[in-house]
């Protein structure tokens, strides 16, 4: 499947491996771009030493393109900002594709060009995908408020979201939020989509990286399962966890931030999706929870997603829709 996505990054299928903190290490991002689509390293909790280990392992796994997906507001627990330092890593080990968020891409986008990189923009608005294009990225991530993990609060959906980006800008856009099956991938193509991110089905595969408890979570759960909760400046969707039910109550209550921020802590991501704590820690997932089911390896999925696609391209071919035609 050719659409513009593919031929900008090199790429056999328009889909993109989220870079999910914790989650989205080398074995993950080796063998999303191995089978096809483009795997991403989530360097937000990583130092430099830690990404470029992790550049090199997929390079020793894989000639396919992959990506670093790279926070621009980058503040460790002990105030220091290690931005600077993650590009330097970045460009010194000459990665392709790389996917900034978090912040303006103005500051490096120019810089990660000039050495030979692809810059990708995630945004929740057409406003900010407008300020992206303006800086001079490549192609641009469109994230609904469906997504997992840190999300806009009152952020768009991603039917709404997606052809408004489309329109308001010339580069290609990428659908993130919501999306976990064919249907998902064919319904993003078909609101002006050149390909699709998904975070959360890519959780449940033997290569990911997240412990098996989470993996368990992530494929039991329902289709209620994943709410909105926290403080605004963490605002985040996760499975019910009881600091998730803790923070929820609070904030029907009227609790503020602080209250809010106290209960969330600093840890608990890496409890929930490392350590396999699920009484105590934080389990990022999608509004598409409901809809993953089983644990394939990472070709596995792939292969049947686009077949999936494929199948319900030609259905809607045959009944004389030209809507989710994708042009090359």
């Amino acid at each position: 499947m050719k659409t513009a996505l593919t031929s900008l990054l090199g790429i056999e299928y328009p889909l993109i491996q989220g870079g999910m903190a914790w989650v989205s290490g080398s074995p993950l991002a080796a063998a999303v771009s191995e089978a096809g689509g483009l795997g991403v390293l989530g360097s937000a909790t990583m130092d430099e030493d830690e990404l470029r280990e992790h550049v090199r392992a997929v390079r020793r796994s894989t000639q396919a393109p992959f990506a670093v997906n790279l926070p621009l507001i980058r503040l460790r627990p002990d105030g220091e900002d290690l931005v600077d330092r993650m590009v330097r890593v970045v460009v010194e080990e000459k990665v392709g594709v790389v996917i900034t968020g978090a912040g303006s891409p103005r500051r490096f986008t120019g810089r990660l060009q000039e050495a030979g990189a692809i810059v990708g923009h995630v945004v929740p608005s057409p406003s900010l995908a407008r300020k992206a294009e303006a800086s001079g990225v490549d192609f641009v991530i469109a994230e609904s408020i469906e997504a997992g993990g840190h999300v806009r609060p009152g952020g768009l959906a991603t039917v709404s979201l997606v052809p408004q980006v489309a329109d308001a800008v010339s580069v290609p856009v990428v659908a993130a939020g919501g999306i976990a099956d064919a249907r998902g991938v064919v319904a993003a193509l078909a609101l002006g989509a050149a390909g699709v991110q998904m975070g959360t089905r890519f959780i449940a595969t033997r290569e990911c990286g997240a412990h098996p408890a989470f993996k368990g979570c992530i494929v039991r759960a329902g289709e209620e399962d994943a709410v909105l909760h926290g403080p605004r400046g963490h605002f985040s969707r996760a499975l019910r966890t009881p600091p998730v039910e803790r923070m929820l109550s609070l904030s029907e209550a009227g609790a503020d931030d602080a209250e809010l921020l106290e209960v969330r802590g600093r840890d608990r991501a890496r409890r929930g999706c490392v350590l396999g704590e699920i009484e105590e820690g934080l389990l990022p997932a999608g509004s598409a929870v409901g809809l993953v089911r089983g644990l394939p390896t990472v070709r596995e999925l792939i292969e049947s997603l686009m077949s999936g696609v494929e199948e319900r391209m030609d259905a809607l071919r045959s009944h004389g829709s030209d809507a989710v035609v994708v042009d090359a």
